[in-house]
């Protein structure tokens, strides 16, 4: 009786550990199942999610659907990741700005409207797009390391752009530069009725950080330089036609009163740059200035100077050897060098900086000389950029006469060089 006893419990336990086998195995090839159709590396400041097989975007419910032939079995649950695909996801301003989409291993409950050949990349156009600098910082070159990460071993313009939070200005604006990316036509995710199917899809855009390229983390390195390239091919018309000149060109951008930051004696700045030797030219870039024109101005010019600000951002367009003046109004010295100085560096540039002082600065008649906002920015906005609102908004500069006049003459012996260099 105790042997038979012993074998039907031996039974009973060995029908449990198939039972339990077979429920965790079962749950097992299901989490693989998934992730190995949609992941999501969360890891960075950006969130990047794939799904790596046949993909459906249903556009009115905002959510891609996995159309891998496995999901056609029946699984005990579907899963789904829901993300943002901006590459400033710590930044709760700019995310606010973003539609949230769904990526979905649940089976769709519509079929294809309109099936494509190509894979897609999808990104949104909210944050802070409307600001040049974040255009290209949060914009087309996170897109750009996106490509040259992933499409190694496929046409590069043979990606479909699917974009959420989508602005008809933009893509007007920057029509040359997207064909580089892309020859199909875009899509507009949120004036989109039609589903639409791909052969895989990416969610979201890699960034290395502010205005970087990394070629250590490129399967293939590459550069700001190779970005800069393709600036080149979208928007140089003729790029052996530099005209000459007899005086060195000086392209100064200027800032209007209500973005803060203005030049105040701007007409001596002129007048001491000419007097230094450069022929100067004023820009003032809108929302709605051609990249065509801005492109063949400053890619023709030997220097450039402006305020810390978005504008300059053309110094993208600057030819290596060129004089890059950033003027850096107090406390925005880090913004400075991260935004502006080291990727000019990069860039092959001739970087020169103009520190304002307290007496150069608006601030000291609002606050008083030796207030802590002039003495120890640092200490005034403890990382808090709301404070920053002081220096950003509410700052203009007025130049110091001689200590500019030194400057500019310094600013034009290398501009001359670079120039006695191209002729």
């Amino acid at each position: 009786m105790k042997s038979k006893s012993r074998l039907t419990t031996a039974v009973i336990c060995s029908v449990v550990l198939v039972l339990f086998l077979h429920v965790t195995l079962t749950s097992f090839v299901d989490r693989i199942r998934f992730s190995e159709t949609i992941t999501c590396d969360r890891s960075n400041v950006y969130d990047l999610c794939e799904i790596n097989g046949p993909a459906l975007l249903e556009p009115i419910t905002t959510t891609f659907f996995s159309m891998d032939p496995t999901n056609l079995i029946m699984t005990p649950t579907s899963s789904f990741i829901k993300t943002r695909p901006y590459p400033r996801k710590m930044d709760k301003t700019a995310m606010s700005r973003v539609k949230e989409l769904t990526l979905s291993s649940a089976l769709p409950d519509v079929w294809c409207g309109v099936t494509h050949d190509s894979p897609a990349v999808v990104f949104s156009t909210g944050g802070y797009t409307g600001n040049f600098f974040h255009e290209f910082m949060d914009g087309f070159i996170p897109l750009y390391i996106t490509f040259n990460s992933i499409f190694l071993n496929h046409h590069q313009d043979d990606v479909i752009l699917v974009i959420t939070d989508y602005k008809d200005w933009w893509s007007r604006k920057y029509e040359e530069l997207l064909a580089h990316f892309s020859r199909h036509p875009i899509i507009n995710m949120d004036n989109e009725n039609l589903t639409h199917c791909f052969p895989s899809v990416i969610v979201g855009l890699i960034s290395h950080g502010p205005m970087i390229i990394n070629p250590k983390l490129l399967p293939h390195p590459k550069t700001l330089v190779d970005f800069q390239a393709i600036l080149q091919n979208a928007y140089s018309q003729d790029p052996d036609e530099i005209p000459s000149s007899q005086r060195p060109r000086l392209v100064l951008v200027n800032r209007n009163a209500k973005v803060g930051r203005m030049i105040m004696n701007l007409e001596e700045v002129i007048k001491t740059a000419k007097e230094a030797g450069f022929d100067v030219t004023i820009f003032e870039p809108t929302q709605n200035t051609s990249l065509v024109e801005s492109f063949k101005l400053i890619h023709a010019s030997h220097a450039m100077l402006g305020v810390h600000g978005a504008a300059l951002t053309n110094f993208l367009f600057l030819r290596p050897g060129s004089v890059l003046m950033q003027v850096v109004p107090i406390g925005t010295q880090w913004l400075s060098d991260t935004y502006f100085r080291n990727p000019a560096r990069v860039l092959g540039l001739e970087y020169l900086e103009y520190k304002i002082k307290a007496e150069e600065s608006s601030l000291a008649e609002r606050y008083g000389a030796n207030d802590t906002v002039l003495t120890n920015p640092k200490a005034f906005s403890r990382g808090n950029w709301k404070h920053m609102h002081v220096y950003l908004k509410t700052q203009n500069v007025k130049f110091d006469k001689v200590k500019l006049k030194r400057y500019l003459k310094n600013a034009y012996r290398k501009a001359k060089i670079f120039m006695d260099k191209e002729s």
